[in-house]
């Protein structure tokens, strides 16, 4: 494809700057590749001074550039095609897309394939080989579920919501459209509860159901736990990566972008476009305010304010916990200057 084809076809979507202006400068582009890697044919992207250094070892074609003049004439130097984006990273993202679809089976139903003749199945649906769907299940137009996906009854999925091979869906769980399950991912299990008695654990049944709403995107391996009772939700447009565990009860708002290894107990409430950083975990019952940040790592054990970026365990604020880990990089130094204080005064 040529260069000014993808520019054409990217149209005014990441406000686009001109083309350089180097004459006769439309190079053929094969593939897409990261920068330090690229090859003849290759189109990549700069996010900004940063990486500067890069477009000098770069063996791209083409470039997508930040506005940034003295990245564009590096590029023009070097005799490399540049378009200038505000988000160059979210313009490279959507160059993927010309050149790459995720694999998506016509319509069809796999002979091995168990149903239920009262799950009700829409148009145009993809049923991979191995998949149960157990009574009651309802499956929107244009969805797609791969081989082995299990589906136990009264499950309701929307239209053209993608379910990967090997996930799991529980009874009751609502999942919106344009939803994508991941591999291995579990959706509505019991959530944990058990109740401490004299003689044991009593085990609570959990009647609850899961809701996932539109446009949500789960990662591999992940589990979202039904509850006792009530519902546990998933915002629409949230992301959810591998291994994530969400607990029974767990409110989560729109928008939300949630890491891998991360965790919440039951009852969680966290708000919009909160962002979970990689093995943080949120403790039983706790609050999140819309717009908070937990660090990776963070161990959350009481209510974050919204717009606040909390670090460390148990998590404080952020620019708190920067003077906390500058002073215990100074630990052994105050340790030894009291250890002199205490000899001095004997």
């Amino acid at each position: 494809m040529k260069f000014s084809e993808i520019v054409k076809k990217l149209g005014e979507s990441a406000s686009l700057s001109s083309l350089t202006s180097l004459p006769n400068l439309d190079p053929e582009i094969t593939a897409l590749a990261a920068v330090d890697e690229a090859t003849t044919g290759n189109i990549s992207y700069i996010e900004g001074q940063k990486f500067a250094h890069l477009v000098d070892i770069t063996s791209a074609n083409a470039l997508i550039l930040p506005h940034d003049e003295s990245l564009q004439l590096k590029a023009q130097e070097k005799g490399i095609a540049w378009i200038a984006a505000k988000e160059p990273r979210l313009l490279f993202s959507q160059t993927i897309k010309l050149f790459y679809q995720p694999w998506h089976p016509a319509p069809s139903i796999h002979p091995s394939a168990v149903i239920h003749e009262l799950a009700k199945i829409g148009s145009d649906v993809y049923i991979g080989a191995y998949v149960v769907i157990q009574q009651g299940v309802e499956i929107g137009n244009n969805a797609c579920i791969h081989p082995n996906v299990v589906i136990y009854p009264d499950v309701k999925i929307g239209e053209r919501t993608v379910l990967h091979a090997n996930c799991t869906i529980h009874e009751r769980s609502r999942i919106g459209q344009d939803c994508v399950i991941h591999s291995g991912t579990v959706i509505g299990a019991e959530g944990f509860g058990f109740v401490p008695t004299a003689s044991g654990w009593f085990k609570m049944e959990q009647s609850g159901c899961t809701v996932i709403e539109d446009r949500v995107e789960i990662g591999c391996n992940s589990a979202v736990d039904r509850p006792a009772v009530g519902e546990t939700r998933i915002g629409h447009d949230t992301i959810i990566d591998n291994l994530v565990q969400i607990g029974h009860g767990t409110q989560v708002g729109f928008g939300c972008a949630i890491a891998g290894q991360s965790a919440t107990a039951g009852g969680v409430k966290i708000g919009n476009r909160v962002i979970l950083a990689g093995q943080s975990g949120i403790a039983n019952q706790v609050k999140i305010g819309d717009g908070a940040i937990v660090s990776a790592k963070a161990g959350v054990h009481s209510n974050v304010p919204p717009g606040e970026i909390v670090s460390g365990n148990p998590a404080i604020p952020y620019k708190i916990y920067l003077k906390s880990s500058a002073i215990i990089q100074k630990l052994p130094e105050i340790y030894q200057y009291i250890r002199q204080l205490q000899r001095k005064f004997k």
